[in-house]
């Protein structure tokens, strides 16, 4: 049962080629807008080019003996008229350019995003659980950005520059072929600290990500657990935990700052030679009479020009390997198969009548360390059932294979003779409302937080089953009633509020089976006479399974089932277990003789 998901997400090593095949499908619905982006790219290069060779020409003519000088003043103007417009078309270009891939960069990320979040919804609770929150927060969130960001920005833009390196390269050796061939001798050396710099960065980025999340989800963690850290005062120590990953995401981006700090300097040191050796063979060329020159000025302003984009693709290729490593990241959770999933032809259920049955079954999380053993009882519809016994005897996993949070090893699940593997997830979860322990409220309204932002249930519905359970005995109170706002995980309600809460959240639903999970356990009196009450009136709703530790929540049930170390022990209803004088007599009397001490 256990996922290798959370091995940092499996730390895949997927090559270039295969990552950007994976990727491709975001921008294909963009094809139309992809090509108008790189119309207006080939533009802006064609219309850069025109400078330099303006340059050239406007050096020429000055030095022309031939041509007088309202001439020279005429052709300068024109040039210059023609360079300010040549300017202006380019800036316009490239704005429209830049609106149509910020357009589409925010498109992608928001699919992304999408996508991330529906697939984790898809997983199974227990690969979830094996997962930090914030690793997960952040594979929805950072690393979608980062993708986008390698389309939108650094992919685009390194076709740029390798398509004007390549006219640039064309128009030197046009210019000059001995000169263009000094040039071409340094390529070799930015093509091997390239592929060098690869190498070393992608692994620095992998552990920039790594660290990243490796953060997140400790703040995660620890803020949602700040209560118990200021209770008992490990706040220093917590200082110190978030100090040393803090210390190792530092780290990690020092590294990818010194990989990038050489290549860079690298890169500029090729450029400035190349910049010396047309200088030294282009003042050959021109006391040789094999150049003038106005076009050296232009050979030598397109030399510079030639090396500016590899020194920009340097950015774009440190750019480019975060965004490899933040889809290897995004990958790693989309190609995670989810443990528990429909079959292809999987009942719809619109309803059912509560009939549960288990057959032999048997059940263990990871290792076969069986949890359950060989466990068999049946709920007729509309009964009461509890089970009860201790801590790790696996009541609740029983309720929890119901739901199908987890599929067993052994044996069947029924639900009215319907094994619940040929059921549909959604429509088996429909019809069951669950009442946790831990009850966990949304940032919003009551309202909200009953009916789930479901419009099938309107707010008289929702007040009709708050009513129904007792729950508006204070939401009545409230300023704004049900439009009362809740707070983060419900942090401004009690807990037996909290749990009223999920109570008519559950009844709001009209279920057919209700599952209760110690949903009494961390209640006062005063309120737990209150959940009794409802408990009752929900008792003749449907179909009804209860775990509980405290008896009295259950004395009322048609059955009462006693689990000892996975197994079934005893069966029977309270009356019954009683006069056995077994398991359940036994915890009877230990919580009756601790109700009379107090």
């Amino acid at each position: 049962m256990k996922s290798n998901l959370d091995e940092d997400f499996k730390k895949t090593n997927t090559n270039d080629k295969k990552l950007l095949q994976k990727t491709l499908r975001y921008i294909k619905p963009y094809k139309k807008q992809f090509i108008s982006a790189f119309i207006f790219m080939a533009m802006t290069v064609l219309l850069d080019l025109l400078f330099p060779f303006l340059s050239g020409l406007a050096i020429d003519v000055m030095s022309n003996q031939t041509i007088t000088t309202n001439q020279k003043y005429l052709i300068l103007v024109i040039a210059t008229v023609i360079l300010v417009i040549v300017v202006l078309i380019t800036q316009v270009v490239a704005y429209y350019q830049q609106v149509i891939l910020q357009k589409i960069g925010f498109d992608i990320t928001d699919t992304i995003r999408q996508e991330v979040f529906i697939h984790i919804e898809k997983l199974a609770i227990g690969q979830i659980n094996e997962i930090p929150i914030g690793k997960l927060v952040t594979r929805a969130t950072n690393d979608p950005n980062a993708i986008s960001d390698m389309y939108t920005n650094v992919i685009i833009n390194l076709i740029r520059n390798i398509v004007y390196l390549v006219v640039i390269l064309i128009t030197l050796y046009v210019i000059n072929w001995l000169m263009a061939l000094v040039v071409t001798a340094l390529l070799p050396f930015i093509l091997i600290s390239a592929i060098l710099f690869k190498n070393f960065s992608r692994k620095a980025y992998r552990n920039v990500r790594t660290n990243v999340t490796n953060v997140n989800a400790f703040l995660s963690e620890n803020l949602s657990g700040m209560k118990v850290t200021q209770i008992f005062n490990q706040e220093n120590k917590k200082i110190n935990e978030f100090r040393k990953r803090n210390k190792e995401l530092t780290k990690s981006y020092m590294t990818e700052i010194y990989i990038f700090g050489i290549f860079r300097p690298f890169i500029y040191f090729l450029a400035m030679s190349g910049t010396v050796l047309t200088i030294i063979v282009g003042q050959n060329a021109i006391e040789n009479g094999l150049i003038t020159v106005g076009s050296f000025v232009t050979f030598y302003l397109l030399v510079g020009q030639f090396f500016e984009p590899i020194q920009q693709m340097s950015e774009q290729f440190n750019a480019l390997q975060s965004g490899f490593a933040s889809s290897e990241k995004v990958f790693d959770v989309l190609e995670t198969e989810p443990d528990i999933t429909d079959e292809i032809d999987a009942i719809n259920l619109e309803s059912f009548k509560g009939h549960i049955e288990f057959k032999n079954v048997w059940f263990y999380y990871e290792n076969e360390n069986w949890i359950l053993k060989d466990v068999s009882f049946e709920v007729k519809p509309s009964e009461t059932v509890a089970f009860v016994g201790s801590t790790g005897s696996g009541k609740s996993t029983i309720l929890g294979l119901i739901v199908r949070n987890y599929d067993i090893q052994k044996g069947q699940i029924l639900i009215d003779g319907i094994d619940i593997k040929h059921i549909t997830r959604s429509s088996l979860r429909r019809q069951i409302g669950q009442m946790l322990q831990d009850v966990f409220l949304f940032s919003g309204s009551i309202y909200e937080n009953i009916n789930l932002k479901d419009e099938n249930i309107t707010l008289e519905d929702a007040k009709k089953a708050s009513e129904y359970v007792g729950a508006d005995t204070f939401i009545n109170e409230l300023e704004g009633q049900y439009d009362y706002k809740v707070l983060e995980r419900g942090n401004n309600f009690s807990s037996g509020q909290r749990q009223l809460i999920s109570f008519a959240r559950a009844v709001a639903y009209k279920p057919s089976l209700m599952i209760l999970d110690e949903a009494t356990a961390n209640i006062d009196s005063e309120t737990e006479n209150l959940i009794q009450e409802s408990l009752k009136k929900m008792m003749n709703i449907s179909t009804m399974l209860i775990v509980a530790h405290r008896l009295s929540t259950i004395q009322h049930s048609d059955k009462i089932i006693v689990m000892q170390k996975g197994e079934i022990k005893e069966m029977g209803n309270h009356q019954q277990l009683l006069k056995k004088k077994g398991i359940y007599h036994g915890l009877y009397q230990l919580q009756f003789d601790k109700s009379q001490e107090k």
